[in-house]
Formats: structure tokens, C-alpha cells, sequence
């Protein structure tokens, strides 16, 4: 129980560009995990950011996949999960948030909230997921600190409390003043040093007057007691009910305000939570180890040509070398190298506790949410799947690399970030995906991690359905009436491709007795 209370796992998401994988650089450099913060996009620092070690987020300034890190910090120990920001990519963001306990929202002060941080918003909603905000890039001009907060409490729908509180921004930024352990800390802007504090008992201390002049300082006082005053005082507990979130201003860039924020999260911050099963509810302090697989990455050694299926702990405790049972497979595994990561470096473990997420080396036995027990038929739900909305036509522009190709579009496929149908009727490959950028991505990762050239051919279509029916008969006479629009997916089931909205409201009115289903989850 020591260990399990001393974990914590969150997922750090935003719209693209507000700042959450500068943010995970920052929290690294606190725990001690790195010593020099890489820059996601700069021409004077050299070296890039932990979290986006793939050849292709370099070269762009975005991140691709979810990547984890873990670290100690003072007594805790925490596991940072930083997602993908791009609505591209929004599928493997879903995923992660089924394995976090809670959840930091970043949002740009200039921008506000914006689409995706909604819709991120929701999925934390529909889980009751803690969300604590923090308002980045304070060191530019950007909307008025009280806008900001009724914004949020309008766009994200839940009542938020400051916790922490910026005196100006942009040229004019001063500092923060943290409401929740009462002290002023002065800004000074570095990249890599951590700033001054002024330690205040009282907010009408004549020091608080000499350090940021008196203007700002009363400004400070009247908009404290306005705080005071609008809102409810700080309750940790409507914070872990996910009623509140609290919020703290800063510069992830200038690494300001991030210490403040980490010291406050590890202490009100949830320890691993209880995991609902389909047969039951997984409590993280069972004796009996219990996980599931909510990810896999192909190639994180390029040299290896491995893929990685990460899983999280929900109870008991994982050891090195112990039989597993993989429920889906019905057999017992073994696993001699499980790995826990820092982005792309791995270490060999040789136990992991509820709320860690541990690597396990795949040969293609795992598919995301398997779900590893001692022994016991569990099943961990509520891992979503989608149906792609984009589509094209795959073609090997090299006939010797054939086997290749072949491989690596195999691994790309599990990692489930688009899905490969099989045309029927002249046996061609399709690729859907949720998003353009995913072609791009296949295709360069294609080229540098299995050295096999491709290209795209368009093919219009509307969408992918899946299709079973309790008459064999009926679905028969479909499949012969629609031969030319029939693909199979990967598990071999069938897959009509309707090319227009028409067709597929046709199809389904002509054909009463067959079922038409638009993800592969049913």
C-alpha cells in the first residue's frame, strides 16, 4: 500500500502548441530525470525534447505518439504520460486517458480553450478524471487572468479555483503569487534556471510593495480579495470528484510557475484508482496482478525491429519471470525482459505496482486491451476504437522490398492508429486512417524504419462498415450483389465500403436482416 500511495499517474493534454511538451520537459528537469531541458522547436538549443525522440516529431515540432516517462520526486514517484496534441492523432490520446488517474490541462493565455482541449475535456468528464489547469505563456500578452477563468468554466463546463495568480503578463509579467502556500515568486526569465521566491506570510507585507512596486501590489490585494470573495474555498476532495479544477498561471518556456504547480499536484493529486472490470470492479490493493494493454509502439530500437505493447498495473504486483495468463489467448506467458521507459531509454524491472506502465516485447500476441491476470477471466472495457473517415490506396513502388513493406505495415497496424482493409474484388490494400497527417507519418515511417518505399492512390469512398447477419442466406445474396465494394479487414471479417451516404442508406434499407456496424467492436 506504501507504494501504491506514493504513485502518480496523469496524462498532460492540450490543443496543439499550448505548451504541454515544453511542460513535461520542465517537470523532468525538477524530478531530476534530465539536467538540461530540450526546446520542442528552436535553432539555438540542440538538443530536443525527452518526449518526442521519433525522427519525424523532430523534424516537425509536434508529437506523433504518446510517450511515457517515469521519475522519482521527493517521496513520490510519478509517471508522465504526454499525448499527442493534433486532432490527428486524437485516437492514441483516448486511449491513454483510460490509463491515468488524473489528467493536466494546459491552455495557451493568448488563445484560450480551444476545440480539442474540449473534446479531451468531455472524455475526462464521462470518467469523473481529476483535471487540474495550468495557463501557459504568461511571458506574452494574452486575455485578461478573470476572462480566462469564466472561459474555461463556460467552455470545459466545470467550476475552477486559483490557486496561484500572475501580477501583468507579456513585457510587463512580474510574477506569481501562490495563493495556496502564500509566498511571491519573482520571474526572471531563463530557460534553464528555476526562479526567486519571497517567502509572505501576510499579502499586506511591505515586501510584497518593494518587490514588485506599489501599483502592481495593490492591484495584487484587490484582486485577491475579488478571488476570495467569487470563489468557494479550495476543497480537495470536490478536486478528486472532478468538480472542481484547480488552476495555476505560469511559462513552461521560462520554466515559471511549474514548481508550484508539481508541488501542489503530488500532494492533491489522486494515487491509482480502482479499475472497472466487465465482471467487476479491480481494486489496486489485490494481492492478485492485474493489467491491460492500452498501447503498442513499433520500433522503438530501430535495430531491434521490436514492437512494445505498454501496459498498466491495475493491482497486485507484476515480477520479472512470473506466469501470466493472456486472457484473450487463453495461455499462460512469461516475460523475462519487462521494461519500464523514459521516453525512448528502457530499463529492465523487475517489479512494477498498481499505476505503473510497464513495456512488454511483442511478437504480435498483444492487441490493445488484452488483459494480462494471475489467473482470474477478467476483461478491462472502454478502450475506443474508431472508424477511419479518410482512405487510400497502398502501392509497393518497390517490387524488392516487398517483404518488407509487408512487415511494416503489419506493425504500424497494431499500433492502431489507422486500419487496413483488403478489396475483394482486385485484392488491393486499403489504408484508413481518422486523419491526413497519418499518411504521412505511414509513409515516412515506413521508409525509415523497414526501408520500403510506397505510395498513395486515391480511392473515393465514404465509409467502412462492418457487416454480420443471423441469415447466412441474406448475407450471401449481399456480398454477390455488392462484390465489387466488399473488402475483409485484418481478423478476416467482412467490410462493405459504401462509396457515398446514398448508397450506404440504400444498402441498409434493401437488406433489413443484415447489421451494419461502424467500428470493429462489437
Amino acid at each position: 500500500m506504501t507504494e501504491i500511495n506514493r504513485r502518480r499517474t496523469f496524462a498532460i493534454i492540450s490543443h496543439p502548441d499550448a505548451g504541454k511538451t515544453t511542460l513535461t520537459e520542465k517537470l523532468l528537469l525538477f524530478g531530476g530525470a534530465i539536467h538540461v531541458a530540450g526546446a520542442v522547436k528552436s535553432n539555438k538549443i540542440k538538443k530536443t525534447a525527452t518526449s518526442d525522440w521519433m525522427e519525424i516529431e523532430k523534424q516537425r515540432g509536434i508529437s506523433v505518439a504518446t510517450s511515457v516517462m517515469g521519475f522519482n520526486y521527493g517521496d513520490y514517484k510519478i509517471n508522465i504520460l504526454d499525448t499527442p496534441g493534433h486532432q490527428d492523432f486524437a485516437e492514441d490520446t483516448y486511449r491513454t486517458l483510460t490509463a491515468v488517474d488524473s489528467v493536466i490541462i494546459v491552455v495557451d493565455v493568448a488563445k484560450g480553450v480551444e476545440q480539442q482541449t474540449r473534446k479531451l475535456m468531455e472524455v475526462c468528464r464521462m470518467r469523473n478524471t481529476p483535471v487540474i489547469i495550468f495557463v501557459n505563456k504568461l511571458d506574452r500578452e494574452g486575455k485578461d487572468p478573470f476572462d480566462i477563468l469564466d472561459e474555461l468554466e463556460a467552455e470545459l463546463k466545470i467550476s475552477v479555483r486559483p490557486l496561484s495568480w500572475p501580477i501583468n503578463m507579456g513585457a510587463r509579467f512580474k510574477g506569481v503569487y501562490n495563493i495556496y502556500e502564500q509566498g511571491l515568486d519573482l520571474f526572471t526569465p531563463d530557460k534553464q534556471k528555476v526562479t526567486e521566491r519571497v517567502e509572505i506570510k501576510d499579502i499586506n507585507d511591505p515586501a510584497v510593495d518593494a518587490a514588485v512596486g506599489k501599483a502592481d501590489a495593490d492591484k495584487l490585494r484587490e484582486d485577491l480579495d475579488l478571488i476570495n470573495g467569487v470563489y468557494p474555498d479550495f476543497n480537495v476532495l470536490d478536486y478528486l470528484d472532478g468538480q472542481v479544477a484547480p488552476v495555476f498561471f505560469g511559462s513552461a518556456l521560462n520554466t515559471f510557475g511549474v514548481k508550484e504547480l508539481l508541488d501542489c499536484f503530488v500532494r492533491i493529486a489522486p494515487s491509482p484508482r480502482a479499475t472497472q472490470a466487465e465482471e467487476r470492479v479491480v481494486e489496486p490493493g489485490e494481492e492478485a496482478f492485474s493489467g491491460f494493454v492500452f498501447k503498442i509502439h513499433a520500433n522503438m530500437d530501430p535495430n531491434h525491429r521490436s514492437c512494445i505493447a505498454f501496459v498498466k498495473v491495475c493491482s497486485g504486483v507484476f515480477h520479472r519471470n512470473a506466469n501470466y495468463k493472456h486472457i484473450r489467448l487463453d495461455k499462460m506467458m512469461k516475460f523475462s525482459s519487462p521494461t519500464a521507459f523514459m521516453a525512448q531509454r528502457k530499463d529492465v524491472v523487475d517489479e512494477a505496482y498498481p499505476g505503473d506502465i510497464i513495456g512488454l516485447p511483442d511478437n504480435g500476441t498483444f492487441k490493445i486491451g488484452d488483459t494480462l491476470t494471475e489467473g482470474e477471466n477478467l476483461h478491462f472495457k472502454g478502450l475506443p476504437s474508431f472508424s477511419p473517415e479518410m482512405f487510400k490506396y497502398i502501392e509497393n513502388t518497390d517490387p524488392m522490398k516487398t517483404k518488407q513493406l509487408n512487415k511494416g505495415i503489419e506493425q504500424l497496424m497494431d499500433e492502431g492508429v489507422a486500419q487496413l482493409f483488403i478489396n475483394q474484388f482486385n485484392g488491393r490494400k486499403i489504408i484508413g486512417t481518422v486523419g491526413q497527417l497519418q499518411f504521412e507519418v505511414i509513409q515516412y515511417r515506413l521508409l525509415h524504419e523497414y526501408g520500403a518505399q510506397c505510395r498513395w492512390e486515391p480511392i473515393h469512398m465514404y465509409k467502412a462498415c462492418w457487416i454480420e447477419s443471423d441469415d447466412d442466406e441474406a448475407l450471401e445474396a449481399f456480398k454477390k450483389r455488392k462484390h465489387q465494394f466488399m473488402a475483409v479487414d485484418r481478423d478476416g471479417r467482412d467490410v462493405f465500403l459504401a462509396d457515398s451516404g446514398y448508397v450506404l442508406q440504400m444498402a441498409q434499407t434493401d437488406f433489413p436482416k443484415i447489421r451494419f456496424h461502424f467500428t470493429s467492436e462489437f
